[in-house]
């Protein structure tokens, strides 16, 4: 019997439940995958706690994970049973297998590990929408991350070195700070003990930042406003800290132009030809050494809770996964 975890009701940790769950025969369209490493990433706390609404219960958490095809429905030629395959975004992932739409499986190269897949793949999806569309992070940028050690940040920071950029990185420690700095930042500002905005200016020469890339929220996202440039973009693409206040658009006016935007990866891989486009791209850049996946935690998917207490409490660092 194949086991998942799953919540009857939105709240803490303690609402993960291992329990087992039936998966039928792939339809059309679909393929059953046996899954090998689920991704643990922050939007999983969302959903669990109701920050994010889910439309019905029970439901199974986690949106990316890697895996073997065991079948595949009727109408696919696409893939085939033994196929190594990801994907993300998608809910569902803390299952032993499951169901999935062909359209959303992405093809692993045979040299892509599965655990450091899992592992990467919602946050390098993000990374690259983040530094190739939302904002095209070119040569000579300085850029600024916020929470530069976390699984996100550290892919943000590799990638725009590998872009060439110089990146500015908000961290919560030291120890993080060697950590953020061994991916690619240049320049840390532990933002317990020193005033970030201040800093970047100074780096800057007064002038600030093209784009802030905050994935924070609440807790920086006034002072990271003051840290763009005239016309500069403030690209939100998360809420650790919490969902920003409201404000009045003509801050951004006062600011200098400001832009603002709170972009989601569902919207830039909705279409098939986008998932596999920003895919390859993705792979290309590991391939070339410009990102590299380390998994520094893993924990049995049985026990989610625990890692969701782990997570919450910013007791990792860079990428985590379950194991089914």
């Amino acid at each position: 019997m194949v086991h998942a975890i799953r919540i009857h009701e939105q709240g803490g940790p303690d609402v993960l439940r291992w329990e087992e769950i039936e998966v039928g025969e792939p339809g059309p369209g679909q393929a059953r995958i046996r899954q090998t490493a689920v991704g643990l990433n922050y939007i999983d706390t969302y959903h669990r706690s109701g920050a994010y609404k889910l439309p019905s219960f029970p439901a199974i958490l986690g949106t990316a994970a890697t895996g073997v095809v065991e079948a595949v429905g009727p109408d696919v030629t696409t893939l085939k049973a033994g196929d190594r395959v990801g994907y993300a975004p998608l809910i569902g992932a803390y299952a032993e297998a499951r169901l999935v739409p062909v359209d959303r499986l992405v093809p692993l190269p045979s040299w892509m590990d599965e655990q450091a897949t899992a592992a990467m793949l919602l946050q390098g999806l993000t990374a690259q929408y983040l530094l190739r569309s939302t904002y095209a992070v070119q040569p000579g940028d300085t850029i600024l991350v916020q929470a530069a050690a976390g699984g996100v940040g550290l892919l943000l920071c590799q990638w725009a070195k590998h872009l060439g950029a110089t990146v500015i990185g908000t961290v919560g420690s030291d120890e993080k700070a060697e950590l953020a700095k061994s991916h690619g930042c240049d320049h840390t500002i532990v933002y317990t003990r020193e005033d970030f905005v201040a800093r970047v200016k100074d780096l800057t020469d007064g002038q600030g930042v093209p784009v802030v890339y905050d994935g924070v929220g609440k807790t920086t996202f006034l002072k990271g406003l003051d840290c763009l440039r005239p016309r500069g973009l403030m690209a939100l693409f998360g809420a650790a800290s919490g969902a920003p206040e409201p404000f009045d658009l003509g801050l951004l006016a006062s600011k200098g132009s400001l832009y603002v935007t709170r972009p989601t990866l569902y919207t830039y891989v909705a279409k098939r030809e986008d998932l596999m486009g920003a895919a390859a791209d993705l792979f290309d850049a590991v391939k070339a050494g410009g990102v590299s996946i380390k998994v520094n935690q893993s924990f049995p998917l049985r026990e989610a809770a625990a890692a969701h207490r782990a997570l919450e409490a910013r007791e990792t660092t860079g990428s985590t996964v379950l194991l089914p």
